[in-house]
């Protein structure tokens, strides 16, 4: 037997009952013969990871835009630790974890340089606007390969478009877009401290009682809130939910606008 059938069948056999099966998938916009070895969601993690795109992120920082240091994230890094966290809860929820990282390693592929004063630009002047979860589907569908795309599964598609202001049809898609938002507040924190804009201990004690007092132990509680509320309503407990929100509150307010963050910015 195919090693794919045999995945394929252990999946059908072990995940969840709200899981993503591979050999369900609503396909491709170009049909192609199945990979002996891989499932169709291994497939596209696999050509993401090979894409230039994927490799681009790399340069294209997020906070502080020139940082001066080896240690601050890129699009990159984000990328990988959305990934993480993303894999954590799918493994946890018996979800699929290959279309779970594949939809969060594709998920920034069309992100501007520049973070998004880059993003803000471009839909000033950009006749239809610009947006960057749309722009990472133009980029799997018709720039990558020469301009043929990465002709991904449906699921992985929706994942990666609707990563940030819709629902995702699977359960999947959704664990990505709140491990990205869990991913990216936290990594800024840590990088806001390390360029002294902020330190831990004026983070709000209202916040850290509730969430933790320390970058591993916040995500830590996220994780847990999410993966205890189990796979059939994904979603981020009120009382934890309340506390992220008013973290995302506080960096918006003293991060995100602060003068040394954005001090890059008109050059940019």
């Amino acid at each position: 037997m195919k090693p794919r059938i045999v995945l394929e069948n252990l999946e059908e056999r072990c995940l969840s009952p709200y899981a993503a099966l591979s050999k369900n998938s609503k396909g491709r916009n170009v049909e192609m013969q199945e990979d002996d070895v891989r499932t169709a969601f291994q497939r596209d993690r696999d050509r993401i990871i090979h894409s230039n795109s994927f490799r681009r992120l790399k340069h294209k920082t997020q906070v502080f835009l020139i940082p001066s240091g080896d240690h601050y994230r890129t699009r990159l890094t984000h990328t990988l630790e959305v990934s993480q966290i993303a894999r954590t809860i799918s493994k946890a929820l018996l979800l699929n974890e290959d279309l779970t990282e594949a939809i969060a390693l594709g998920h920034d592929l069309g992100h501007t340089p520049f973070g998004h004063a880059g993003e803000r630009v471009l839909n000033e002047i950009c006749p239809d606007g610009f947006k960057h979860y749309k722009q990472s589907i133009r980029v799997v569908d018709y720039i990558e390969n020469d301009g043929e795309g990465l002709n991904l599964t449906h699921e992985v598609r929706d994942g990666i478009l609707k990563h940030t202001n819709n629902i995702a049809e699977t359960r999947e898609g959704y664990i990505v877009r709140l491990s990205d938002v869990i991913a990216y507040i936290n990594h800024d924190i840590d990088d806001s401290i390390r360029a002294g804009v902020i330190t831990e201990d004026e983070l709000p004690h209202e916040i850290t009682s509730v969430l933790g007092h320390s970058k591993s132990q916040r995500i830590t509680t996220l994780v847990n809130s999410i993966i205890n509320s189990g796979a059939e309503n994904i979603r981020i407990s009120d009382d934890i939910l309340v506390a992220h929100n008013a973290l995302h509150k506080f960096m918006f307010d003293y991060v995100y606008t602060n003068p040394i963050c954005k001090s890059e910015e008109n050059k940019a």
